[in-house]
């Protein structure tokens, strides 16, 4: 059974840093991504960033392109690991983020593996 895990979040003032972890097994992918997405209230998940396996390829919205650094995926045997390290927080990036694996970007929201989320506040 394919468990997905982040960690991470909390609340930070705009211009500050946070950053949020995942951590995936269980599954038997591969060639695969690991990315984010978030969801403000409502009902659209938005994209954020993405990395690939194992050719590192970084994927990154552009709405956060240049503050948000997504890292290369580190595999130990059956456990993944990467991070998200968000730069210059603004208050719109407040919002549950959702850590994602998945056989390729296209995938991600119809045949990813997701975690239970966590939630980022950024106070203005």
């Amino acid at each position: 059974q394919v468990q997905v895990v982040e960690s991470g979040g909390g609340l930070a003032q705009a211009g500050g840093s946070l950053r949020l972890s995942c951590a995936a097994s269980g599954d038997t992918l591969k060639r695969f991504v690991m990315g984010w997405f978030r969801q403000a209230p409502g009902p659209e998940r938005e994209f954020v960033a993405a990395a690939s396996w194992p050719d590192y390829t970084a994927h990154v919205a552009d709405s956060v392109k240049g503050r948000f650094i997504i890292s290369k995926i580190s595999r130990d045997n059956a456990r993944k690991t990467m991070s998200l390290q968000m730069n210059n927080l603004k208050f719109e990036d407040t919002a549950v983020y959702y850590c994602c694996l998945a056989p390729s970007i296209e995938t991600m929201k119809i045949k990813g593996a997701w975690g239970q989320g966590t939630q980022v506040t950024v106070s203005s």
